[in-house]
């Protein structure tokens, strides 16, 4: 993927960072100079998506909270990320299911956050505040989360090469 500066992320290893197929066709097959490139190319096509894109890279994400199997590049990165929500208490994480549960109903998508670098509580927090969001402006905090979570795995994909 990197060599000497020069980033060419494989369509597999962008599918580790989203899932979202037209994001992957907007960002594979294109040699980068830099891995700033490479992540600014990702925030245009990001931007570009669809609501019915955005909806495609939520499916492959897990619930907050639930952790998710297997040995694949996503799985791995899934599992360190949500590491905050993993040693929480039991209410916290009953909280969590309940407010997954609330989220969906609400929104017909899967809560999606950043969670790198923040505890159960934190994200049980945004959780319940965004409940009280509007649809549009819902809207608007997944795909900031996304492109958050996006940048966080190229840079990770970045990191596994040097």
């Amino acid at each position: 993927m990197c060599t000497a500066g020069v980033v060419e992320p494989s369509t597999e290893e962008l599918a580790a960072c989203c899932a979202s197929r037209r994001w992957i066709a907007a960002v594979a097959g294109r040699v980068y100079a830099d891995p700033a490139a490479l992540r600014a190319a990702s925030r245009r096509a990001l931007d570009e998506l669809s609501w019915a894109d955005v909806e495609e890279a939520l499916a492959a994400h897990p619930r907050i909270g639930e952790r998710m199997g297997g040995g694949a590049r996503e799985a791995r990165w899934s599992r360190r990320e949500q590491a905050g929500a993993a040693g929480a208490d039991a209410d916290v994480q009953d909280a969590l299911v309940a407010g997954n549960r609330a989220y969906e109903e609400r929104f017909g998508h899967v809560f999606l956050i950043r969670a790198s670098g923040r505890s159960a509580l934190e994200m049980l927090a945004a959780l319940r505040e965004r409940l009280g969001n509007e649809p549009g402006a819902e809207r608007d905090a997944v795909r900031r989360e996304l492109a958050e979570i996006v940048d966080l795995r190229l840079a990770g994909l970045m990191e596994e090469d040097a």
